[in-house]
């Protein structure tokens, strides 16, 4: 696990978390420039997930408020977690219909871009997605799978994870749209995604695994659902068995420079 400066946030004894005034702004910062930036780019699953939650705008929400509503529609709930995790406390979560949420907010300094998944990355890019059946469902078969994955087979999985979940793009009859967290929750991605910048390509789940990603970048190539559904019928297929076709088969070759050293 690498290190990180932010430290999430206990909760009192009664379970509330308090956060500093500065940090609300930041919340509110944030979340009222990303509902302008995701208009008429999101996808509507996404946009009708954000209605459920309804937000707050003024302040960080309490978990205890997201997780009536993911329960009531789904059966999920988020669990409150340090600022990093092991790849195993992530997929015993998945698995038990938790997602990790960790309890801190980027500092405005990294107001565009931070490395650690914080609270407005994981409620706002995240937990509108999680109200949705197909996308519910896809997490948590992910969640298992994962679980009983090997250490190489997990790196493979990552890859499906972070070019579905995180960096997600969705053909609607209203064109293309959004339902990755990851691109969802930051304002260059969102407008970068759907621009002929990157490549885009129909999704197919073997080619997403082969895809080498870096996570401090705007992602080279995006794949593509057809549909929301496609998401839950992969969930029914055999996805180890692409998983050991994907490492049979070997990675592609990297669509973005090397990391300088």
């Amino acid at each position: 696990m690498k290190s990180t400066q932010y430290l999430a946030r206990e909760p009192d004894e009664s379970g509330f978390i308090h956060y500093p005034e500065s940090e609300h702004q930041v919340w509110n910062t944030l979340i009222t420039r990303q509902l302008e930036v995701i208009e008429n780019r999101a996808c509507q699953e996404y946009l009708d997930g954000i209605e459920q939650l309804g937000l707050p705008m003024e302040r960080i929400p309490q978990l205890g408020e997201i997780n009536r509503v993911l329960e009531a529609s789904t059966g999920w709930r988020v669990a409150r977690v340090p600022a990093l995790i092991p790849f195993q406390t992530f997929f015993e979560l998945l698995a038990s219909k938790q997602f990790p949420v960790a309890t801190f907010i980027r500092t405005p300094e990294e107001l565009d871009y931070l490395k650690e998944p914080d609270i407005f990355h994981e409620i706002f890019g995240h937990c509108p997605m999680l109200t949705n059946p197909w996308f519910a469902e896809f997490t948590h078969t992910y969640g298992k799978l994962g679980l009983q994955a090997t250490k190489e087979q997990r790196v493979y999985l990552a890859r499906l994870y972070w070019l579905t979940i995180e960096f997600g793009l969705l053909d609607t009859p209203e064109g293309r749209r959004i339902y990755g967290g990851g691109i969802l929750s930051s304002p260059k991605e969102t407008l970068y995604a759907l621009s002929d910048v990157p490549e885009h390509q129909p999704f197919d789940a073997l080619e997403a695994m082969r895809t080498p990603y870096r996570i401090d970048i705007l992602q080279p190539v995006y794949f593509v659902l057809p549909e929301l559904k496609r998401l839950f019928e992969l969930a029914q297929e055999d996805i180890m068995a692409l998983v050991h076709q994907a490492m049979a088969l070997g990675l592609h070759a990297p669509k973005f420079p090397p990391k300088a050293a």
